[in-house]
């Protein structure tokens, strides 16, 4: 997956049009375009906007395609019900941490740079 994809990934998971994604990072809309049809590589710049406004973007990821480890996928990922569980990266085992918490999306991200999203339904 190319860089160009990994931020058209970006913008399709965080819901946003490439206009709003380019308000988002304060720079010209027309850059955007630019960047995910190939025609320009994102500057330095460009991708330090986006990893300061979307913190959860690894910034490993999105330079290189490639995930820091599995482990810390892991440990950063959380499974939510009415009480929150997290999952240890080095005991893989779950410890309930708070309760009263709402799950409002889980994505499962694969070895080979995919994604599947899933949102509750709206009750």
């Amino acid at each position: 997956m190319s860089i160009a994809n990994r931020i058209a990934l970006i913008i399709h998971t965080h819901q946003l049009t490439n206009s709003t994604f380019a308000d988002k990072l304060g720079i010209q809309r027309s850059s955007i375009s630019h960047v995910i049809s190939g025609r320009n590589k994102p500057s330095l710049d460009f991708l330090e906007k986006i990893v300061k406004e979307f913190p959860r973007v690894d910034a490993h990821w999105l330079l290189s395609g490639e995930s820091r480890s599995k482990d810390l996928q892991a440990s950063e990922s959380k499974v939510e019900t009415n009480s929150e569980l997290s999952l240890s990266s080095e005991t893989k085992e779950v410890a309930v941490l708070k309760a009263n918490k709402k799950t409002i999306r889980i994505v499962h991200y694969f070895d080979d740079n995919t994604f599947v999203e899933y949102l509750p339904n709206e009750q």
